[in-house]
């Protein structure tokens, strides 16, 4: 049973009514996976706040996009899956590599080292072979990258978990499966 409804502005508690005002300020409007959050206006508001904070970290947007896509397809998320695809292009990848990233094969060495972890660490409940930490470090990034990286895989598996157990409709362009591609 899929338990979570995007919910309306009417069926929102006032505290969701809000943070939904604050994001159509923001974004012109209530995407459905956070009317789904919504459910819960203390997850909500928290899983906003920890998205604003880490944003403000280390990684650019593009290597935020770029987490947030390989996280996704480990979990296999068509929602987020949509959503970062669409938000990967603004941030400025091609459709092509946004693709790469989901499976692995992007060229950009440190763009691959980066997500292969991200991926690893979603795959296996938190925890990466030593030789793909190394690689991370290797490549440039630091502890503060690598906490934040543990952050980021917590927050989009929270999205990633929503949708898997709502019930709504992807409101973003729908991302191509791996697969559809493969076969072309």
């Amino acid at each position: 049973m899929k338990a979570l409804k995007a919910l309306s502005n009417e069926q929102a508690s006032v505290q969701t009514k809000e943070i939904f005002s604050n994001i159509k300020q923001k974004v012109g409007r209530v995407p459905n996976l956070y009317a789904a959050i919504g459910n819960s206006s203390n997850l909500l508001a928290g899983f906003l706040q920890f998205s604003e904070t880490l944003k403000k970290g280390v990684f650019s947007a593009k290597e935020r996009e770029a987490i947030d896509l390989a996280i996704s397809q480990v979990n296999n998320c068509a929602y987020c899956l949509s959503a970062h695809t669409a938000l990967g292009k603004m941030a400025g990848f091609t459709e092509k590599e946004t693709l790469q990233i989901r499976d692995g094969s992007i060229e950009d060495n440190k763009l691959n080292t980066l997500t292969n972890l991200a991926k690893e660490i979603t795959e296996n409940r938190g925890n990466a072979t030593p030789e793909t930490i190394e690689r991370f470090f290797a490549v440039g990034y630091n502890a503060t990258a690598f906490a934040e990286l543990i952050g980021m895989v917590a927050l989009r598996s929270i999205a990633n978990y929503v949708f898997s157990n709502g019930d709504f409709e992807i409101d973003f362009p729908k991302a191509k499966y791996i697969e559809e591609v493969e076969a072309a």
